[in-house]
């Protein structure tokens, strides 16, 4: 049993600690270096997100639903 929480904290504080550690940005470059052109698209991604998370999320009361039935069946 404590080796189990044990895991769990040390999994939990890693990610935590990752997740601070990608959120931090490096020096800003000189100046004159680093110019480039805007070569990357201009597609959104916000709504791509939001119905992935929408569905994602009727998936999930689905399987809520099909447990709590096959509870009341039994």
């Amino acid at each position: 049993m404590r080796k189990r929480i044990l895991k769990l904290l040390f999994v939990f504080g890693f990610l935590l600690m990752s997740c601070g550690l990608m959120a931090q940005t490096g020096p800003p470059l000189p100046p004159g270096h680093g110019e480039t052109t805007d070569q990357g698209g201009s597609a959104p991604i916000g709504g791509g997100v939001f119905i992935l998370l929408g569905l994602g999320g009727l998936y999930a009361g689905k399987k809520v639903y099909d447990i709590r039935k096959k509870k009341l069946l039994d």
